[in-house]
């Protein structure tokens, strides 16, 4: 089994306004050190299957398919392994 994290950001050509909103209340919670701010998502997958360039597979093609805009986002993805649950004790 293995877990797809999946960051999605607007590409850098793209105005974020959410991201200078963010940043506008930031510097008015005294934070202005903060100079810029882009927002993006985080898609977590389960993937059922025990080998890892089929669960790259799987998460790409999501991305591609439905999770990523590909006109105006990037996105990136890490692969972990999730060690099996234990078994229940009798």
């Amino acid at each position: 089994m293995y877990r797809a994290d999946i960051r999605i950001t607007l590409r850098p050509s793209i105005l974020d306004p959410q991201g200078k909103a963010v940043r506008h209340a930031l510097a008015g919670a005294d934070l202005g050190a903060v100079t810029a701010v882009r927002m993006g998502k985080l898609a977590e997958l389960h993937i059922d299957t025990d080998d890892r360039d089929h669960a790259m597979h799987v998460a790409r093609t999501a991305c591609e398919r439905l999770l990523a805009n590909p006109v105006m986002e990037d996105f990136a993805i890490e692969i972990v392994e999730v060690p099996a649950p234990a078994a229940p004790a009798p």
